[in-house]
């Protein structure tokens, strides 16, 4: 997210917070044990392209993600998707926050929250355990903001890292 807490600017474009290989590959790391990815529609039409993408002329970093997010279930919940454009995803036209605490209770595995719309609701539901944030040396002005209004919490600080290019890494933990 940029520096003001926008997933996306007024334009809806993030091509501003592209991971560098360094960024990648530590995205790389936390995403293994991700067993199940939730998203909503726009994120998802986004990230279906790691499906079926010619990564051969791509750096290894980014072939490693394609295999980590290929192997992991998705779950779009979208009233309008007609059907999912990739293997191991299935459709929710609603969010179930019952399902999905469910869900978070009975997985082998992490799950992880893609897209806006679809974490405020999660947010707002209680569901959300940790907050992995990258901030990105950018102020955009207005856009998609990442935390919705209206939500109060209190984190504590779990991880951070700093890289290269500027973006800093931050993971917290919701307190009770």
């Amino acid at each position: 997210m940029s520096l003001d807490g926008y997933t996306a600017d007024a334009d809806g474009k993030f091509d501003w917070s592209m991971p560098d290989e360094e960024v990648h590959a530590f995205v790389n790391d936390l995403e293994r044990p991700i067993g199940t990815y939730l998203y909503g529609r726009r994120m998802y039409e986004v990230m279906s392209a790691w499906e079926d993408m010619s990564l051969s002329d791509e750096p290894p970093v980014m072939r490693d993600y394609a295999e980590i997010w290929r192997a992991a279930d998705k779950i779009v919940y979208s009233t309008s998707l007609e059907s999912p454009s990739t293997a191991r995803t299935r459709l929710e036209r609603e969010f179930d926050a019952g399902a999905i605490r469910a869900l978070k209770e009975s997985a082998a595995l992490d799950m992880s929250i893609g897209g806006t719309v679809l974490a405020a609701q999660a947010i707002k539901a209680g569901l959300v355990d940790e907050f992995c944030l990258f901030l990105t040396p950018v102020v955009v002005g207005g856009g998609k903001q990442f935390l919705p209004d209206g939500v109060g919490l209190t984190l504590e600080l779990l991880d951070e890292r700093r890289f290269g290019n500027g973006v800093v890494y931050l993971r917290y933990a919701k307190r009770a």
